[in-house]
């Protein structure tokens, strides 16, 4: 199981996790698109060759998957856990993964690109995550030519990706600034500076329990460490300004609220994810407030993704919706 939101610390109240994903390609050969399955299953069998068994610093053994081997509920639960894309679970054809234990690293093989690096850690962490990153592409790099041109960068199917192939991102908890009305505002803001604002799973994706993705989106013309201090200082715009609204906040009205949140998760019969995630947001902002002294500041996001509705079958089997939550509810009251 993945623990980079076990990592999350009272310090860093706001910051939930630090991504860095690199997109590369291998020279000589087609783009995924254009690839004939004989292709990518020589593309898949190399990196396997390559990277399963080995040690990585940082992140201990990595092994390789062909992801159809994966059951397609722990495909959704990786996705969940955001160790996977979703449009890499919904793909079809040949397709691999290699995986860290802790799943801080995964690489996913034949998404858009041939080659998607990606590290994942716990609170504001971005140069951890990066590091890691070029350590897994100096690996891969040993034994494969990725494609690069001296003018243009890191070669991509997308030209949006073209050039350093970096997608430096972080998830916010946001919860006062969403209730106030500044997201919409927010994502006006940053995209002035080449960053956007989505979704807890990315792009598409809505909303969720107050958390949103801030990323970068210019590729060209910048290096990975200009991109990474960009993000690292809007976040911190960002972090202080949710916690000004914090403490602007009357502290009765915040008190009963995350009390009342605490109360339904404590003995409720059935929660739905869609109640679950609002609940535990209001937990979360408690939490960090310091207002739940005795629950560990891992503990929302624990409870946020392990009763996630793939996780559960999973864990526990498939299961109808109702039981799923009445399962859930279950679950959350003897957490807390």
């Amino acid at each position: 199981m993945s623990v980079w939101y076990k990592q999350l610390t009272a310090d860093k109240p706001v910051v939930v996790s630090s991504r860095i994903r690199l997109a590369r390609n291998v020279k000589g050969v087609p783009f995924p698109k254009r690839m004939s399955d004989s292709q990518k299953t020589e593309f898949l069998d190399s990196v396997k060759k390559l990277l399963d068994g080995v040690s990585l610093e940082g992140v201990g053994k990595l092994k390789y998957f062909n992801l159809s081997d994966i059951p397609a509920e722990e495909q959704a639960a990786m996705v969940e856990r955001h160790v996977i894309s979703p449009a890499f679970a919904q793909k079809l054809g040949p397709r691999g993964l290699v995986i860290s234990q802790d799943e801080t690293l995964s690489i996913m093989l034949l998404e858009e690109d041939h080659i998607r690096i990606q590290a994942l850690f716990g609170g504001a962490q971005l140069d951890a995550a990066f590091s890691v990153a070029i350590k897994a592409e100096q690996l891969l790099s040993k034994g494969l030519t990725l494609a690069f041109d001296e003018q243009l960068g890191y070669l991509t199917e997308c030209p949006t990706n073209l050039g350093t192939g970096l997608r430096a991102s972080v998830m916010l908890h946001l919860p006062v600034m969403e209730s106030a009305g500044q997201i919409s505002v927010l994502a006006d803001s940053v995209s002035k500076i080449g960053l956007t604002v989505r979704g807890m799973y990315g792009e598409g994706s809505g909303s969720k329990g107050g958390l949103y993705q801030i990323s970068n989106q210019v590729t060209l013309g910048i290096s990975e460490a200009a991109a990474i201090e960009n993000l690292k200082a809007i976040t911190n715009q960002i972090t202080d300004r949710e916690m000004s609204l914090r403490s602007q906040m009357d502290s009765i009205a915040v008190e009963d609220s995350v009390y009342r949140a605490l109360g339904i998760l404590k003995f409720s019969r059935s929660l739905s994810s869609e109640e679950m995630m609002k609940l535990i947001s209001r937990v979360k902002l408690g939490v960090s407030m310091g207002i739940l002294k005795e629950i560990d500041p891992a503990v929302p996001m624990t409870v946020l993704i392990e009763t996630q509705a793939a996780t559960l079958q999973k864990n526990y089997g498939i299961m109808t919706p109702k039981d799923r939550d009445v399962l859930r509810a279950k679950i959350i009251r003897e957490l807390f």
